[in-house]
């Protein structure tokens, strides 16, 4: 486990009701300054898969790349990390539906300067519209997941859904294949087409 692991791990404990020295501790040792608030693992996938493209190193950089486990616990760590705790720069990702609730608690934290980059539906689904549904198709034959691909496909609940739209369901159907996706799909994308929400958060840290 790296040392910005070591601080992330930190800060979500301490977000579920445990001491904050360890976390404040570690701040000050790695010299925090910004953490990227993400819904989930699969965003962190994804937002650390481009910047591996593009050379960066966000640990490095004092990034923080953070998954809170849901939308719904902004308020808690923009609290814990933003002005009245940690006070670093916060910045993120978030899902069209939840656009409000980010502002309330970003708000509620006194964090003035919110640069938290909307998405449509949610991550998978601007990726799988800069790709295409071809190309992801692809990818999920080299990945090895036809076969649980063509099943689900076949069910009849996703005969009212669009191509995109189901893709987007299968991404989330088994455990771990949003995170695996998450990377595997940025990975694909063409310099050119990175969705504007992931390219302006990269483009601002």
């Amino acid at each position: 486990m790296t040392d910005m692991e070591m601080f992330r791990d930190a800060v979500t404990a301490w977000a579920a009701g445990g001491p904050g020295g360890p976390a404040r501790e570690s701040a000050a040792r790695l010299g925090v300054r910004t953490a990227v608030l993400l819904e989930g693992l699969s965003d962190a996938a994804a937002v650390e898969a481009l910047a591996a493209r593009r050379g960066r190193n966000p640990a490095a950089e004092g990034i923080c790349v953070l998954p809170m486990g849901g939308a719904m616990n902004i308020g808690r760590f923009a609290r814990l990390l933003g002005p009245s705790g940690l006070d670093l720069r916060l910045t993120g990702l978030c899902d069209e539906g939840e656009r409000g609730h980010y502002a309330r608690g970003l708000e509620r934290a006194g964090v003035a300067r919110q640069e938290f980059f909307v998405c449509a539906a949610d991550l998978e689904d601007e990726l799988i519209r800069a790709l295409g549904v071809t190309r992801v198709e692809e990818l999920v034959r080299a990945e090895g997941d036809l076969r649980p691909l063509r099943t689900f496909l076949s069910q009849p609940a996703q005969r009212e859904r669009t191509p995109r739209q189901r893709l987007r369901r299968f991404l989330g159907t088994k455990k771990g294949r949003k995170i695996h996706y998450g990377r595997v799909l940025v990975e694909a994308l063409h310099p050119g087409r990175v969705p504007a929400p992931l390219d302006d958060l990269l483009t601002v840290l």
